[in-house]
């Protein structure tokens, strides 16, 4: 599609138009079912809906990344088949991934220009591509520097590089997958202005997010899909929150979390001047220090890359520390395997749900029972009780209300949210001691994510210790009975209360813009 066809569509006219899109997968299952969409030229249309709704897949349909079985897709007025990525990006669609694209070890214009490198001869142009990336960052007033690897880059930067990239390669429709998931409030403000700008010079913008102020603040429509179907294209000015919830779930949802009054029991967890060096021999946090009482959860904070995600790792045992201590219940756990820590009353929902969280080839009975399987409850003689396992897990699927075919249904069948049920389900089920929660409800729904956030508080009330990491600060601060903020790997604020505690006062701090003295931050070794 040509810039002089897609100028002939004015400001405020449909740009891209999907009828009735069906996709159906090879085991029958309904993704998109006669979904209509439209997006103007230059506005933002958001797009939200439950996990399972079917946003991904509607938008891997309009990249390339899957093939509609039915419906069709207008662009400028024209019939458009967009077989593949590569396709989409020659006709300007360009998608900015949550879980970016970019490679770490290669320069901002090196990534830039990935696919569409300049040459002299046969040879790479450096200074050509560098030009380029000056000039797209000028264009649009988008400042980044093409010299600086990736990897040195802080997450609201990395994004600002994906979206140029997008721009450089002539996108003229950006889609947008969850892209505040991991920013501070600093950086989301910074995002917001950016799109903005894009919006007034005539770009169309995919906003997906299951944040709905964020919505309510940056979209100028929404389309909502349940099930698989379109349900309503309307205003964003014409609804509140409450009214997009219930869109959303096809009834009211309560927005705000309540929580008991702490009863703070022993220490269970106890971190003293720990220490993880990566595998390049540079530290990711140093000498940390805390406690976390039985009763209490104590949030982390942080922009992603400060060491949270291997601080996590190092307590739940799939990292191994490079100094100081780890004490569950007063007992060193540094040597545990993960088995070990299990049986001391240990669960852990970790972040990446398809790689620590769940096995994509065994089924969601098989996932639930996959670490008590050996128990004497489950297993008589070396031979597994799977009248009981099937018993259990249907329960389970029933309270933590989970869309599936049965508990002998394949795990990869559901939707990121439902599989993130399970991994709940199985995680609370233990009534653990010490809880690692680590982005728990990160890319999940609005009904979901209210479910394990109050399964957590349930979990609290009966007197586990939860160490929770969440980039969502509404959720970190709502849950949390203390934070501390970490800034390249070292704890720069302690919060001992949240009560009167905002997403923009821990943003100074994850940003590095504050940092609190020894003494303010010694408090955290009492609970």
């Amino acid at each position: 599609m040509s810039n002089f066809e897609i100028d002939k569509i004015q400001i405020g006219e449909d740009l891209l138009v999907m009828k009735n899109i069906t996709k159906i997968y090879s085991n029958g299952f309904v993704a998109n079912k006669n979904v209509n969409f439209s997006i103007k030229k230059g506005e933002i249309h958001g797009l939200v809906g439950e996990n399972g709704a079917g946003k991904t897949t509607l938008m891997k349909v309009l990249f390339g990344q899957e093939n509609l079985d039915d419906g069709e897709i207008l662009y400028c007025n024209q019939p458009l088949q967009i077989k593949n990525p590569l396709v989409a990006l020659e006709k300007g669609i360009g998608m900015v991934h949550q879980h970016f694209m970019l490679v770490e070890s290669l320069s901002v214009a090196e990534n830039m220009v990935l696919g569409k490198e300049p040459k002299k001869g046969i040879l790479y142009d450096k200074k050509e591509a560098i030009k380029m990336t000056e000039e797209v960052s000028k264009l649009y007033n988008l400042k980044v520097d093409p010299n600086v690897l990736v990897r040195d880059l802080s997450i609201g930067y990395k994004q600002r590089v994906e979206i140029l990239k997008m721009l450089l390669h002539g996108a003229k429709v950006l889609l947008l997958d969850e892209p505040t998931a991991v920013l501070t409030p600093q950086e989301t403000e910074e995002l917001f202005k950016q799109l903005k700008e894009l919006k007034n010079k005539g770009f169309s913008i995919v906003f997906i997010s299951h944040k709905l102020n964020e919505v309510k603040e940056i979209c100028d429509r929404i389309t909502v899909l349940r099930s698989g179907e379109s349900k309503i294209t309307t205003d964003v000015k014409d609804l509140s929150e409450d009214d997009i919830s219930k869109l959303i779930v096809g009834k009211d949802v309560e927005l705000n979390i309540v929580k008991n009054d702490k009863k703070i029991n022993d220490v269970v967890l106890s971190v003293r001047n720990l220490s993880y060096k990566n595998k390049f021999g540079l530290y990711d946090f140093h000498n940390l220090n805390f406690d976390v009482c039985g009763g209490e959860i104590l949030g982390v904070a942080g922009v992603e890359g400060n060491g949270q995600s291997e601080l996590a790792n190092v307590i739940a045992g799939i990292l191994k520390q490079s100094g100081g201590d780890i004490k569950i219940n007063g007992e060193s756990s540094i040597n545990f395997d993960i088995r070990t820590l299990r049986e001391k009353g240990v669960s852990i929902v970790h972040e990446d749900r398809m790689i620590y969280g769940a096995c994509k080839t065994m089924s969601i009975e098989q996932n639930i029972v996959s670490d008590r399987y050996y128990k004497q409850e489950y297993c008589d003689k070396g031979l597994i009780d799977w009248k009981k396992v099937r018993k259990d897990s249907e329960n389970l699927i029933k309270e933590y209300s989970v869309k599936c075919d049965g508990a002998s249904a394949d795990i990869k069948t559901l939707s990121g949210g439902n599989i993130q049920k399970v991994v709940a389900a199985r995680e609370f089920s233990n009534n653990p001691k010490l809880l690692i929660a680590s982005h728990p409800t990160r890319g999940i729904d609005i009904g979901a994510a209210d479910l394990i956030r109050r399964k957590m508080l349930n979990l609290r009330d009966n007197g586990t210790a939860t160490l929770l990491f969440s980039a969502d600060l509404t959720e970190l601060i709502s849950l949390s009975d203390s934070i501390i903020v970490m800034y390249e790997g070292n704890i720069v604020a302690y919060f001992e209360s949240t009560t009167n505690l905002t997403e923009t006062m821990l943003g100074e701090y994850m940003l590095g813009i504050k940092k609190q003295s020894d003494e303010e931050i010694g408090g955290v070794l009492h609970c």
